[in-house]
């Protein structure tokens, strides 16, 4: 058997109800105890109260209207970006990057649901680790892309003339293949060390997926690892964006800063400014500070009833905040690039032509329909008559 730590949540005459911590959820299930049973963190908490069954109808609805959303506005800007620009600038690239991160993350929500209902997993161990590995590589992956665009729009603003050369789209696809190859040197391992496994009950086999990290994991690999997720996937690419935020703002309140468009200019830019901080804090702040809590209560190192209780509620909530970034890069690509507003536009206004003019055209068919059918009765009319005389 998989020497998986499990922590009881509740005891009764002959089974525990039973939490198993991971990285990435918690799922509980009610089993025969295991004889090898004795985590130091399980023993030290073994009193506490543990209620989170609400996770799984959150996760299963959250992450259905993620998928349906996100697929949806992600493949609209995908073919905006690659079928409807025809000039291509460094933000656009990393905005196609970001766009690429999305869907393989959203691809897998149909499966992260299925579990959820159902709470099994029959798709096998590669796909579980895939899934993990593609959560991890969207989440830091955004979180970079986000960074570089923040960081490429303040050197166009407060560099512009210094930052020329480094703003080439040349530059930008070498600094997309350098992101690529962190996020996922990172992610990969983390996701493909997670193994699945499956407890019997009651003559039926349940295969558990996203929550199997062993504390011995997290004492000799993942603890590392959530250092330095926080630190080069979180940590500092939020300083970068509240610096650079922080500097623009300050440029574009210099009266020499009044470019082309005036103060409209500015307007659209502070509003860019304001969402961009807004969507990267709501969505990214809350698991990662909650995340590294809770790799304190895995490793041992923060004990007791009451910090457990916070840890595991906050958990779920925060972990779909941190999805529903899927659905809210779009409007950071409407807000960012002003390209992309005029495209929507220019079809939106192409669109209306189009129904205007199929609507006169119906209404010049219909037109000449009724025309052609009096003609026709009057000549029938006028036809009997002359035969009746």
């Amino acid at each position: 058997m998989n020497n998986t730590t499990l922590l009881p949540l509740a005891m009764s005459t002959d089974n525990f109800t039973l939490m198993n911590y991971g990285l990435g959820g918690i799922i509980r299930s009610t089993i025969t105890p295991l004889p090898h049973h004795n985590s130091s963190v399980a023993s030290d908490n073994s009193n506490c109260t543990k209620n989170d069954g609400f996770k799984y109808p959150l996760y299963s609805t959250v992450f259905s209207l993620v998928f349906i959303v996100g697929l949806i506005t992600n493949m609209a800007a995908m073919y905006i970006f690659t079928c409807s620009l025809k000039l291509r600038n460094e933000t656009t690239t990393y905005m196609i990057n970001l766009v690429v991160s999305d869907l393989l993350f959203v691809f897998t929500l149909p499966l992260r649901v299925f579990y959820f209902l159902n709470q099994d997993w029959p798709f096998g161990g590669v796909l579980c680790k895939l899934s993990v590995s593609l959560f991890y590589t969207n989440m830091y992956g955004s979180i970079l892309f986000l960074t570089c665009i923040s960081v490429d729009r303040f050197l166009a603003i407060v560099h512009p003339l210094r930052s020329r050369a480094l703003r080439t789209k040349r530059n930008a696809k070498m600094v997309c293949v350098a992101v690529w190859v962190l996020v996922l040197a990172g992610s990969l391992p983390t996701g493909f060390k997670l193994e699945t496994t499956s407890l019997q009950h009651n003559h039926s086999t349940a295969r558990f997926c996203f929550e199997n990290f062993s504390s011995t994991q997290w004492k000799s690999h993942l603890s590392k690892m959530v250092i330095f997720i926080e630190t080069v996937g979180f940590l500092i690419p939020l300083l970068l964006n509240v610096v650079c935020s922080v500097m623009v703002l300050q440029t574009l309140r210099r009266p020499q800063t009044i470019s082309r468009g005036g103060k409209l200019n500015k307007t659209k830019i502070l509003r860019m400014i304001v969402v961009h901080l807004f969507i990267f804090c709501f969505c990214f702040i809350p698991y990662n500070v909650n995340l590294v809590f809770y790799a304190l209560v895995r490793t041992g190192n923060l004990k007791g009833c009451v910090a457990e209780t916070v840890v595991r509620t906050i958990y779920p909530i925060a972990l779909c905040i941190a999805v529903s970034n899927c659905c809210f890069d779009p409007i950071i690509y409407y807000f960012t690039s002003e390209t992309i507003q005029n495209s929507i536009k220019r079809k939106s206004t192409i669109s209306h032509a189009y129904d205007i003019k199929l609507s006169e055209a119906l209404q010049s068919e219909t037109s000449s329909n009724f025309h052609c059918s009096l003609r026709t009765l009057k000549n029938k009319v006028f036809n009997n008559t002359e035969s009746s005389v």
